[in-house]
């Protein structure tokens, strides 16, 4: 048979012919919804020789935080004179046309040109991206890299640009990381782009041997648990799906570097068949929350959260506590950490003067007055100089608005956001919208829990893809039990039998106190779906009518890119 000779399209793009445009991107913060772009930097390489530079500052159209500033050294002096996006990005675009885009963590550069994209009418680039991080990872043993971080990397490979978090040099020192990684992939058989682009999605040896441990996994809802040789749980999820899901694992479209070192140490998969996709997502939940795996991120302490609490005594203050007791007093929370439960407090001392000595008052109590009595911001209960009654008030009005109407603390709030405005004072004013974004954020959260949670028992349906129905029991904010009626049964003998079987749930203090607010908020989640029936109600399920939840978005509209999108003329996209 005569040799038929490859197409240049089946050889692929040797490396040496790929034009790489190498960019980084310095900016306001790490979300692109939230913060902008203060600086380019870009080199166009191919064959190792540097074809051009791109560099320039960019104005964020507001101010740089100050610890962004010590990091990177520029500041709003150094960008008040600088353009704006809109006019840089033409430029940028151009630069990398028809190259191949590297960046050191790729994805993090590329989401904020394309959210700049999406703001000013451009279409996302379609250039190929490659990632020095995940190349590195490839190539590179902890015994050579103890990590992948660009300073570490440049070290390695013996740069002679080092990176300071400025864009043009980072850049700089990313073309030659890039260079000692490729040479390394050289040894890999990996001398054309397409084979990089693999390379580096490949699953690894482990992955590829330990495919084995999903045959016994069955095509169905539930959780499974990865375990070590010692039965160590390592990792535990969810799927609709537990075949199909632990088999995606052991495949090239796994890249996690953290999973992929689960891999490694995994000996075996445990599955719990769950009957719907909700109680698998509980079970996830409370099984992460008591294994506590060690290669999983999120959910693994649900214990570690804490509450702003209105004291009970003659003269209440507010109190940052762990602990949730039956002692009649208004808790607003749950806080993912202590500091935003004081930025929550500071907003709602903003709005009513209580006291915010730590020290215990009674009746008879008399001590000087500290210097927020000066300030208008205490009426002194210490010195005798604000009454039992008086300060009653102040209490109830704290207690109402952590409770119910958030209004004044909204109010009270936004007024001091507008004198600071006012006065140019824009880093205190946005430090005062994250505070107030903590407390109404938590407060229309708790209501919404509070409102699920005070139900002693609830059983809803929704239709399952065969024709039955998924019916689940909640009691006081917990799963109690799920099961699917087949298509064509009799409701009730169904319903009956299983609310019998639910699990018994003791109410006790606080929003959330007979499970976790994660689960509670995928039972709310699911409620609120398309299709959901409720089938028995035991009580009412209602939120306040002035509670936090109206101002909730007008909250996140102030978290959004305050830039218009416009077309690629400059248009207003209307």
């Amino acid at each position: 048979m005569d040799a038929v000779q490859g197409t240049l399209d089946e050889l692929g793009t040797p490396l040496s012919d790929v034009t790489f445009v190498v960019f980084d991107l310095e900016t306001t913060g790490g979300s692109p919804a939230e913060h902008a772009i203060t600086e380019i930097g870009a080199v166009k390489v191919r064959a190792g020789e540097v074809l051009g530079e791109f560099s320039t500052l960019v104005d964020p159209g507001g101010p740089i935080p100050p610890f962004i500033s010590v990091l990177t050294g520029i500041t709003d002096a150094m960008v008040v004179a600088a353009p704006r996006i809109e006019a840089v990005l033409p430029s940028f675009l151009e630069f990398i046309r028809g190259t191949t885009l590297v960046a050191h963590n790729a994805g993090f550069d590329t989401r904020f040109v394309k959210a700049a994209c999406a703001a000013h009418g451009y279409p996302p680039p379609a250039n190929p991206v490659v990632d020095t991080v995940d190349l590195a990872r490839r190539v590179l043993t902890r015994d050579e890299t103890p990590n992948a971080k660009l300073g570490t990397l440049a070290r390695f490979f013996r740069s002679p640009a080092e990176p300071c978090h400025r864009a043009l040099q980072d850049a700089r020192a990313t073309v030659h990381v890039l260079h000692g990684l490729i040479e390394r992939a050289g040894s890999f058989q990996v001398h054309t782009l397409e084979e990089l682009k693999s390379f580096v999605r490949a699953p690894t040896p482990e992955q590829q041997r330990k495919r084995h441990l999903a045959e016994s996994v069955p095509h169905a809802p539930g959780v499974y648990l990865f375990e070590d040789e010692r039965g160590e749980v390592l990792y535990i999820g969810k799927s609709t799906n537990l075949r199909n899901r632990v088999r995606s694992y052991f495949t090239a479209g796994e890249t996690r570097p953290r999973i992929r070192e689960m891999i490694g140490i995994a000996e075996r998969v445990r599955h719990i068949v769950c009957a719907t996709a909700l109680e698998a997502e509980v079970r996830e939940l409370r099984l992460i929350g008591g294994a506590k795996p060690r290669y999983n991120r999120r959910s693994r302490f649900p214990e570690r959260v804490v509450w702003l609490k209105l004291t009970q005594e003659p003269f209440p203050r507010l109190s940052i506590v762990r602990e949730l007791k039956d002692d009649g007093a208004a808790y607003l929370g749950p806080f993912g950490s202590t500091r935003a439960a004081d930025d929550a407090r500071i907003a709602l001392h903003e709005a009513v003067p209580l006291r915010q000595c730590t020290q215990p008052i009674s009746l008879r109590t008399r001590r000087a007055a500290c210097v927020l009595h000066e300030m208008g911001r205490c009426g002194a209960p210490c010195e005798g100089k604000e009454s039992p009654a008086d300060y009653a008030v102040h209490a109830a009005n704290a207690r109402r608005a952590m409770t119910d109407d958030a209004s004044p603390v909204l109010a009270a709030v936004t007024a001091r956001m507008e004198r600071l405005s006012l006065e140019q004072r824009y880093e205190e004013a946005s430090v005062d919208r994250d505070r107030l974004a903590a407390f109404v954020r938590t407060a229309a959260r708790m209501q919404r829990l509070s409102a699920i949670t005070r139900i002693p028992q609830l059983v809803a349906a929704s239709p399952a893809f065969d024709g039955g129905w998924d019916i689940h029991v909640v009691r006081y904010g917990r799963l109690a039990a799920a099961g699917v009626m087949p298509r064509g049964a009799h409701p009730t003998p169904f319903v009956e039998s299983l609310v019998a079987t639910a699990e018994a749930v003791i109410p006790g203090p606080g929003p959330v106190h007979a499970a976790s607010a994660e689960e509670t908020e995928c039972i709310l989640r699911w409620l609120e779906s398309p299709g959901v029936r409720l089938v028995e109600v035991d009580g009412e399920w209602s939120l306040p009518a002035h509670g936090a939840a109206r101002h909730k978005a007008r909250i996140d509209l102030a978290y959004r890119p305050l830039v218009a999108p416009r077309s690629r003329e400059g248009r207003p996209l209307t």
